[in-house]
């Protein structure tokens, strides 16, 4: 089954308390109150914590967190980037790698060794993504991740290691789930 990543956008105490949810991502364009209390309860139920956003690795850095999702699409030298990242946020960062979905760019970004890279899929594109997910994971290790950008898109048609999903889409899904249970 595959593991979630929650993009909190709101305060969310069922969410943070969920025993069934191990990762949570932060939005470097959310108030920094809000990020920096968000941060400090996950922190305290041992949860993983990455940011994501224009200013992931200084959101990361001020407020110790344990990784980041970094958008790697338009970088001409993933590799320089990744190994600036390393640098900065230590050899123990989690680093998720975002790709524009094209084979070549997927290959390029997963020699720079990220923890995990990241396609993304709207709804339009959905079939296409599917098939590209499951050609990344016949060739490569590296686990493989998939970004929802919108409600409309079905997370159980992808054969990825993980899902991003918002706050509100997954309680959704787990609303959705409890009726058809």
């Amino acid at each position: 089954m595959q593991k979630f990543i929650i993009r909190l956008k709101e305060e969310n105490q069922n969410l943070i308390d969920s025993s069934e949810i191990e990762c949570f991502a932060l939005d470097s364009e959310l108030p920094a109150g809000l990020n920096e209390k968000l941060a400090k309860q996950l922190q305290a139920k041992n949860k993983i914590v990455l940011s994501m956003g224009a200013n992931a690795v200084e959101l990361c850095q001020s407020l110790s967190l344990d990784g980041v999702i970094i958008d790697m699409s338009q970088t001409p030298h993933p590799k320089a980037l990744m190994d600036n990242l390393r640098q900065q946020l230590g050899k123990d960062a989690v680093i998720g790698a975002i790709t524009r979905n094209r084979r070549h760019e997927a290959m390029i970004i997963s020699e720079a060794e990220p923890d995990f890279l990241i396609f993304q899929a709207w709804k339009d594109g959905q079939p296409q993504v599917a098939e590209l997910v499951q050609w990344y994971n016949e060739l490569f290790l590296i686990q493989s991740a998939v970004l929802l950008r919108e409600e409309e898109v079905s997370f159980s048609d992808f054969e990825c290691d993980i899902v991003i999903i918002s706050d509100k889409e997954y309680n959704f899904f787990v609303a959705k789930k409890q009726r058809l249970d």
